[in-house]
């Protein structure tokens, strides 16, 4: 009977739910996002932006429907009520960039979600994990009265801003590095607790004795007199009932740059390191307390005597007050904070924090010279040195960080900013621990003075290194790709670009981790085609956007540098190739992350910028900036040598107009959208009457960049492009597949060959090491890309501007990119490319709508290739087969198969759509 009555609910159900299959496994939701962020605290946007990456067994699996709840507490939302919003069932396939709509959300509030979706195949999932995010501070007033407070204050008569070049005229000044501390009462048990912090320049938040969360150089770096960033962290965790201290130690940063003997860059003081804080205490009755910074809080010199984001970081150990950040401490002898002006505007950190990632031990230590040890760290990175010790009081040991060796084996920073060191004053307590907290360098090697390595002879009694490592440091951006093939130079290239990315990305994109440490913008649009291969870069896109829209002054410039924290001359500031980022990157930034309101945003910012430069054209072209930077040509690298300013300027100017007339229709305004179209089409006429030659098909000088250039831009006309991309290719061959393009053309050479299908070219120009190029580089003991392509000594050996072959790595031989038309890759070409001796070669690349992977190998008779594509998603697969090849997936022939379309082939490739799922390709030429 009871199975006759289940059998009866069954068919009852079949009858209302015909096509319906209630899945656990067959669809579900995985990685949730709030603002690109898995959880995020400090959210800024009032509308934030959410996503979700679906799982389906099931291929061609597209959702047709999503539902989401937010509540207000975790319990509201298990009962599957969505107090805050309940968008109900929404019919769309949209599953990433989904705007909130539900009611008011409040400042510094905890918010609840989850999502259920329906496919195309008659699946819904079932609820998702709950995910939450957390509301930043919106206004000034939800700070609740905190104050920005200080040790002292710098006057206003003393402040540079903007910084100078250099060192000045100034005289030496050196500032006290301060240590809040602030004790309170939690009054009762906490449902949770929150920080909202700012320190300038930088600041290590601590609780009850213990640093909070694991940021290092916290907060991000801003033109501090327009706004700052503050950092939210929840310390729900280290809290108990009762008395409670938090402490903050301030670091310089940008903020105040020490003027001494020491290296710096730039002489700047925006003032005298200060913070601002509110820690908001939730009671689990439903009653509020705030702590804020004020008068009340208490202030003191720490132990760090001197540090400066140029020129290294002093500590002395002695001066420690031992349990300064708890409540046991007696704080009498500590004078109160002061209150001081502050920036005046606050933004949340939403860009992943820094954090250290490797740590390097030596792989050989040498004394070149009495006194003096050298550590081998075996790789060149952005990093700071940690060190055990044990010793004498008061003794002093110094240790310099540098990227070369001198001929004597001692360390040289020549090129990378002179010097730069740190030293360290005993304590003469059991084995000290320390490493700088507030700034850091670019190094390989370490030499140590005034102690000797365990071990060692000791005869003058000197403090012994019982442990010395090098701790790389970054922006924790989540590493998404991977790329691995049977060349063995071209995975050592991979490696090689990848260690310069990982050493200059922190809260800006750096051209280098020690002689300058300056976000020079042409990097962000040239090589973020290969950066977003490997990192997820979506809130640091935004960052920098937001660092150009402050840098941009009244005319409408945007600088070369973001922030801009001082102001260069000539082509140093003012570089179409360097400024155009303010188009380019929120233009990338919507194709690769589907980010429209990027555009919306920074649309003013465009408009202001091609003004500029439209008023500074001649005849609608343009003739300043640096060119084609470090492109290798008779003299030693720097400016443009083999290729006119004027072509490289002109060109950017144009791809500007191009983006921002596809912008502007996208934004609706349809008019701007004319006016920039008949604009671009009067750059272009003037551009081929100015370097286009009809009869010899040549731009210009006929450089690579040249070509390159006009070609990616859409510059050449249609009927000309088949004989300037032959020219291009035979501008190269004729150099013995040498490449000359500098940090500007190359990416765009790599490009057009890319889309030429040219890819062999590419291959015999970067398979080489006896010509200055990637191979050249690595012969000559290079671990990170080096500035110039012959990797001299004189210049940068940490330096990522040159690393454009990443891009190609991914998306040529890899075969893994968006087609034209795609948005955040929802439209995928798989298309790898077969090139010189390589058999076999794997990528993985995780896309907003979840994981690509391609694997590939071939015989003398059989190509086989290992595809997934994510839900959501469509690729076009390309396949090398003649047409009488048997093509199979799995062991299934294509022809027979419902999954996948088979479109013919072209130019000695099967061309193959299917959807999402996992398959398995072979073709055979002798079945």
């Amino acid at each position: 009977m009871k199975q006759k009555l289940l059998t009866l609910i069954s068919l009852v159900l079949l009858c209302y739910f015909p096509f319906t299959t209630f899945a656990n496994e067959i669809l579900t939701t995985g990685t949730l996002t709030c603002e690109y962020a898995n959880n995020p605290l400090g959210v800024q946007s009032k509308t934030p932006r959410l996503g979700w990456i679906i799982n389906a067994e099931q291929r061609n699996t597209q959702q047709i429907a999503w539902q989401i709840l937010v509540a207000d507490n975790q319990a509201t939302l298990d009962k599957n009520i969505g107090n805050i919003w309940d968008s109900k069932k929404v019919t769309s396939n949209q599953s990433i960039q989904i705007a909130y709509k539900g009611k008011v959300l409040e400042p510094a509030k905890v918010y609840y979600w989850k999502v259920k979706v329906w496919d195309n195949h008659g699946n819904v999932s079932v609820w998702s994990k709950p995910a939450m995010w957390q509301m930043g501070l919106l206004n000034s007033s939800d700070w609740i009265g905190a104050k920005w407070i200080g040790y002292e204050e710098l006057p206003a008569a003393e402040r540079i801003v903007p910084a100078i070049h250099l060192r000045g005229n100034f005289t030496p000044k050196n500032d006290i590095l301060p240590l809040f501390r602030r004790n309170f009462s939690v009054k009762g048990k906490l449902k949770s607790a929150t920080a909202f912090i700012s320190g300038l320049g930088h600041f290590d938040l601590s609780v009850n004795g213990s640093k909070v969360g694991d940021h290092i150089l916290d907060a991000g770096w801003t033109e501090y007199d327009k706004h700052a960033l503050y950092v939210t962290f929840d310390l729900t965790d280290q809290l108990k009932k009762g008395e409670n201290t938090v402490g903050v130690m301030l670091g310089n940063g940008f903020y105040f740059i020490p003027r001494d003997d020491r290296y710096r860059k730039l002489t700047g003081a925006y003032g005298f390191p200060k913070l601002i804080c509110r820690i908001l205490l939730e009671y689990s009755d439903g009653s509020k307390e705030n702590i804020v910074s004020d008068e009340r809080w208490k202030t003191s010199p720490s132990p760090i005597t001197y540090t400066s984001i140029y020129g290294g970081e002093d500590y002395n150990a002695n001066l420690e007050q031992k349990d300064w950040d708890k409540p046991v401490f007696d704080d009498a002898k500590w004078k109160n904070a002061i209150i001081v002006q502050g920036s005046p505007v606050l933004n949340s950190q939403t860009a992943e924090p820094v954090r250290i990632f490797e740590n390097f031990t030596p792989i050989k230590i040498a004394s070149p010279k009495p006194g003096i040890w050298v550590y081998d760290m075996g790789q060149n990175a952005s990093a700071i040195p940690a060190i055990e010790v044990n010793g004498k009081k008061g003794a002093v040991l110094r240790i310099t960080p540098a990227e070369l060796l001198n001929p004597d084996g001692t360390v040289n920073q020549s090129a990378s900013g002179v010097p730069h060191y740190y030293d360290y004053t005993l304590k003469g307590v059991g084995n000290e621990k320390w490493q700088p907290r507030f700034t850091y360098y670019g190094f390989r090697y370490v030499q140590v003075e005034g102690a000797v390595p365990e071990k060692e002879e000791n005869p003058n009694n000197l403090p012994v290194l019982t442990s010395l490592k090098s701790l790389h440091l970054r922006n924790s951006a989540e590493n998404i790709g991977s790329f691995n093939s049977s060349n063995e130079l071209f995975n050592k290239t991979f490696k090689l670009i990848d260690w310069a990315i990982k050493s200059n990305m922190v809260s800006v994109f750096t051209d280098c981790p020690h002689r300058e440490k300056l976000g020079w913008l042409e990097e962000a649009h040239l090589m973020g085609g290969s950066v977003q291969y490997n990192y997820n870069i979506a809130s640091l896109c935004r960052k920098i956007v937001k660092d150009m829209m402050a840098a941009q002054t009244k005319e409408g410039l945007i600088p070369d540098i973001a922030p801009e924290y001082t102001h260069f001359d000539g082509g140093f500031r003012d570089s179409p190739e360097w400024g155009s980022s303010g188009v380019i990157v929120p233009w990338y930034a919507y194709k690769w992350y589907g980010d429209k309101d990027v555009l919306e945003e920074s649309y003013p910012m465009m408009q202001k910028y091609v003004a500029y430069l439209n008023s500074k054209a001649t005849n609608h072209m343009l003739d300043h900036g640096l060119g084609d930077w470090y492109d290798i040509g008779p003299n030693s690298p720097g400016e443009a040598q083999l290729t006119p300013k004027k072509l490289t300027a002109t060109a950017i100017y144009y791809y500007d107009i191009d983006i921002i007339t596809k912008v502007a229709r996208l934004l609706g305004k349809t008019e701007d959208a004319k006016k920039y179209e008949k604009l671009a089409l009067q750059v272009k006429n003037a551009f081929n009457a100015a370097f286009f030659d009809k009869e010899t098909k040549r731009y210009s000088t006929g450089s690579q960049t040249a070509y390159a250039m006009a070609l990616y831009m859409n510059l050449v006309e249609p009927e000309y492009i088949e004989a300037v991309v032959a020219n291009l290719v035979s501008e190269i061959k004729g150099r013995k597949n040498s490449l000359t393009a500098g940090d500007i053309g190359y990416r765009y050479v790599l490009k057009v060959l890319d889309d030429a299908g040219r890819s062999d070219v590419i291959y015999d120009m970067n398979s080489k090491s006896d010509v200055p190029g990637y191979g050249w580089q690595l012969e000559h003991g290079a671990t990170a890309l080096t500035e110039s392509w012959q990797a001299y000594g004189f210049v940068s050996n940490n330096h990522f501007m040159l690393g454009h072959l990443m891009e190609w790595l991914y998306s040529g031989l890899g075969g893994i990119k968006a087609e034209n038309d795609a948005i955040a890759y929802n439209k995928l070409e798989i298309k790898p490319e077969q090139v010189g001796n390589i058999t076999h070669a794997q990528a993985s690349y995780k896309t907003p709508y979840g994981k690509v992977v391609t694997a590939w190998n071939k015989t003398a008779n059989s190509f086989e290739l290992r595809v997934d594509i994510p839900v959501n998603s469509k690729a076009t697969i390309y396949i090398p087969a003649t047409q009488s090849a048997a093509l199979y997936e799995g062991v299934t022939p294509i022809k027979g198969l419902k999954e996948v379309t088979f479109k013919g082939f072209k130019n000695g490739l099967a061309v193959l759509q299917v959807g999402s799922g996992s398959y398995n390709f072979k073709a055979v030429t002798n079945p």
